[in-house]
């Protein structure tokens, strides 16, 4: 069973979205509200999947992606969780930004299923 951490500014979307994911196979084991909250809850929980909001206050999801994927594992390599970044807008608003970034994708927030998370990162949910 693969491990979600949810991170989102909206305390509605982070319930909606647990929810969901626990009803499609997952184990969602954290929740953070922004970039700071998520670096340490993905420390603490050691996720193989953030589901990242790409708007959030202070770091946006983009930078806060990049500090993840940038964390110190404490000399575990193998550890490296896949960050999926969310939004409610559109994916062509952020195409250029997704292009460069080290995100394993993008999913829509209106377009969020445990199946389509799990297709998206692979492996079983």
């Amino acid at each position: 069973m693969q491990r979600v951490l949810i991170v989102d500014d909206h305390a509605a979307f982070r319930s909606a979205a647990r929810q969901l994911l626990q009803r499609g196979g997952f184990d969602v084991v954290g929740e953070a509200a922004d970039g700071d909250g998520a670096l340490a809850a993905v420390q603490r929980l050691r996720p193989d999947i953030v589901l990242l909001d790409v708007q959030l206050p202070g770091d946006d999801g983009f930078r806060t992606c990049e500090r993840i994927l940038d964390l110190d594992a404490g000399g575990d390599a193998s550890f490296v969780p896949r960050v999926v970044l969310t939004s409610g807008r559109s994916i062509s608003t952020f195409r250029r930004q997704l292009v460069d970034s080290r995100a394993a994708g993008f999913i829509g927030k209106t377009d969020l299923t445990a199946s389509g998370l799990s297709a998206l990162v692979g492996g079983a949910s």
